[in-house]
């Protein structure tokens, strides 16, 4: 009987790695790799899965879709926590295992979150600037009269949304001394309504999942109901927001300062306002961006596959019924 075939398109590492090369022969091509960038589209990965023989396959930024399930496939593995590069109906439909990789980046995320934080609030891209061009002493100053900030410890952050991040960042954040409130209708130990915690929070961070309830949650009427000088951080995306809204809340000075980490298309024209605003912090879609983050979806994944194929129903298979279609 010839050997199973694990095509991962995927990055993958650690100690998962070996489980998955004890269940077949491990192809590694991850799409992080190619440079330029290479993904594939349905039709171009069911190409690539039937040229080798592959049974099981392994994507993050892939489509799942189309032709590739029409292949004999054992199961689909998506390194992501929620699949939405893999079409999961059309999977079901022909009896193939979709499995996820949930809060894979949580503690990533909620690191992010924290360096921004701490970033903006004490203004150190512009600190080391003033270091890298000879500018310690600009305008007759002296750094200590121009980075003065007021610090985190017994402030109050407010966290809108507590799944996997919002865990992750509330135990970093009330490490660093600060007093932690939070607001998620579906958590049953959040503390807050949204509007309470809008009105006490000094930092609003959001971490809440995009969906149709959620599309523009942090919008002007909310932003006006923040306290005065608040910052707002946003490691999750850019969805929640209103931007234009947030934009005018910093030139007017009700917000004190932002820190991004999304937006919409992952771009922001360079003529935006925000970029020319010394009390914002930009960075492009990192937050998941660690080798820890590769290290836990496999082992996720691989853990998963041996459980499916042992007859198991593991808790990140995302459509279980396929395990009992008869």
């Amino acid at each position: 009987m010839s050997r199973r075939v694990i095509l991962s398109t995927a990055p993958l590492r650690g100690p998962g790695l070996d489980t998955l090369r004890g269940l077949g022969e491990v192809i590694l091509d991850p799409w992080i790799e190619h440079r330029p960038l290479r993904i594939y589209d349905g039709e171009h990965f069911a190409e690539r899965a039937a040229a080798v023989g592959a049974s099981v396959v392994i994507c993050e930024a892939d489509q799942c879709q189309g032709p590739l399930l029409d292949l004999p496939l054992e199961a689909i593995g998506v390194t992501r926590g929620d699949p939405t590069n893999v079409d999961v109906a059309g999977a079901t439909a022909k009896h193939i295992p979709v499995l996820r990789a949930p809060g894979r980046n949580a503690d990533a995320v909620a690191e992010l979150t924290v360096g921004l934080l701490l970033a903006v609030t004490r203004g150190l891209v512009a600190a080391d600037h003033d270091v890298r061009t000879g500018e310690v002493y600009r305008d007759g100053t002296i750094p200590y009269q121009r980075f003065r900030a007021w610090q985190l410890a017994g402030r109050t952050a407010g966290l809108v949304g507590l799944g996997a991040v919002g865990r992750a960042t509330r135990w970093r954040l009330e490490g660093l001394g600060m007093v932690v409130i939070t607001a998620d209708p579906f958590a049953a130990d959040a503390s807050h309504t949204l509007e309470d915690l809008l009105a006490l929070a000094d930092v609003v961070s959001m971490h809440a999942a995009v969906t149709p309830d959620t599309v523009g949650l942090i919008s002007a009427e909310r932003i006006a109901r923040m306290r005065p000088g608040a910052v707002y951080v946003n490691s999750a995306r850019a969805g929640l927001h209103d931007l234009d809204a947030l934009t005018a809340a910093l030139l007017s000075g009700h917000l004190a300062a932002a820190a991004l980490d999304h937006f919409d298309g992952e771009h922001l024209p360079a003529t935006h306002p925000l970029m020319t605003m010394d009390n914002v912090l930009l960075t492009p879609h990192i937050g998941g961006a660690t080798y820890d983050t590769e290290t836990n979806h496999t082992t996720m994944i691989a853990d998963g596959l041996a459980a499916v194929l042992r007859g198991e129903t593991p808790t990140n298979l995302v459509n279980p019924e396929v395990l009992h279609h008869g």
